[in-house]
């Protein structure tokens, strides 16, 4: 395809009905946790079925649920076959973080101000509930001779991992796409990211009267040495460089803390959960391992103090697998057209669901409608918003990408 100008005149024709999609997704709360998420699937399904876009449900069995701490899961998938060919899958994420305070706008209203729509999940990764669909409509709009097929993957696991999300409709076999484009930002084509290793660390120590602490041994005093092992840990990460553009070193994060019964008495447990980021050169295997001996050598320094171990994710990084490359080309050809910009090929920080499908050998890439950074977008902070603008551009990209790759 060389004239891509009616598949963009179509997305500027229907942006109401794209922005209207949008927040009536941000609109149904996907708080994880709890992770009671069965709820916005039933909605964003009946808004697709509004559409002509057949919509496959598939729930995640209770007990699965249950046991990684959520409530409710339905993932869904829309099958758009043209004919004999690649299937490329583009998969976005409906759960999100709580949204804590601080708001100016409404975290569940999808309000519109000063050319940005506001909420939870607008940009990380609703938005693109609404780019991957919108782009998949313009394309079959024109009516253009099509090979190969799309699909659309809306989980919901990416905050707890994604094995319950992309993770299992991949190990069940409900899908087996060739190529995949997951959710993320409009102005760097991502193919390379961190993995993430999340532990729970309990403390045990032995409660007492704060009269006669000498009685008891205090849990809080050992965490603190722990802790204290751990960032001094963390400093030294800084001396470990990846070769990944937009990568920079691992790091390690604790996130919460928790412990002690009252004011008056010695704590005898305490838990805290921490988040080691592995940058894509590092063995996670070894990284755990590490992580636990710290903590067990600065454990042994403290008499009566005992720990417990639990880990909670490891997600692998992504590398970039071979047989990726078409969809870094077209997207940077259309960001260069669309946006008017160089758009680079680089790593991030983050880690995302599409590992899941680079350890199943798809070869994948992350982009869709966001800003430059995550900072902007103020995903997983107050105010997170996207840019309308943005949203209308990535929209346009997806859809010319596909279009040149199903021609």
């Amino acid at each position: 395809m060389t004239d891509y100008a009616p598949l963009d005149a179509w997305i500027d024709q229907h942006f109401d009905e794209e922005v209207a999609f949008l927040q009536e997704l941000i609109r149904v709360p996907t708080n994880t946790p709890p992770g009671n998420n069965a709820p916005h699937a039933d909605r964003t399904a009946v808004l697709l079925e509004a559409m002509g876009l057949a919509v496959e449900k598939h729930p995640v069995p209770a007990a699965e649920v249950s046991a990684a701490g959520m409530e409710s899961i339905t993932n869904l998938v829309v099958r758009r076959k043209y004919g004999a060919g690649k299937t490329i899958a583009l998969n976005a994420h409906g759960d999100v973080v709580p949204p804590g305070d601080g708001w100016t706008h409404a975290p569940y209203g999808g309000e519109i101000a000063d050319g940005h729509i506001f909420g939870r999940a607008t940009a990380v990764s609703k938005g693109d509930f609404a780019s991957f669909t919108f782009a998949v409509r313009a394309l079959e709009s024109l009516g253009l001779p099509l090979q190969g097929a799309v699909e659309l993957h809306f989980t919901y696991d990416e905050e707890f991992g994604g094995e319950l999300g992309p993770g299992w409709l991949l190990k069940n076999k409900i899908v087996q796409p060739d190529l995949m484009i997951a959710a993320g930002f409009s102005y760097q084509v991502v193919t390379a990211h961190n993995g993430c290793l999340q532990m729970e660390v309990t403390v045990h120590g032995k409660m007492a009267h704060a009269a006669i602490p000498e009685s008891g041994v205090d849990a809080l005093h050992g965490a603190v040495q722990i802790l204290n092992a751990l960032y001094a840990q963390n400093t030294l990460y800084q001396q470990v460089t990846s070769n990944v553009e937009g990568i920079s070193h691992p790091y390690l994060n604790v996130g919460t803390i928790n412990g002690g019964t009252n004011t008056n008495v010695v704590p005898g447990k305490v838990t805290f959960k921490l988040d080691r980021r592995m940058i894509p050169e590092e063995n996670p295997v070894a990284v755990e391992a590490n992580i636990r001996q710290i903590i067990a050598d600065a454990a042994a320094l403290q008499p009566g103090i005992t720990v417990d171990i639990k880990r909670l994710l490891l997600a692998h990084s992504m590398q970039p697998l071979p047989g990726n490359q078409p969809l870094v080309d077209a997207i940077q050809k259309h960001g260069l057209a669309v946006f008017g910009e160089p758009i680079p090929a680089m790593g991030t920080p983050l880690y995302t669901d599409v590992r899941l499908y680079a350890a199943a050998g798809i070869p994948g890439v992350i982009y869709g409608a966001g800003p430059r950074t995550v900072l902007e977008s103020h995903a997983k902070r107050a105010d997170e918003r996207l840019s309308l603008e943005d949203l209308r551009r990535a929209t346009k990209v997806i859809a010319r990408t596909l279009a040149d790759l199903l021609a």
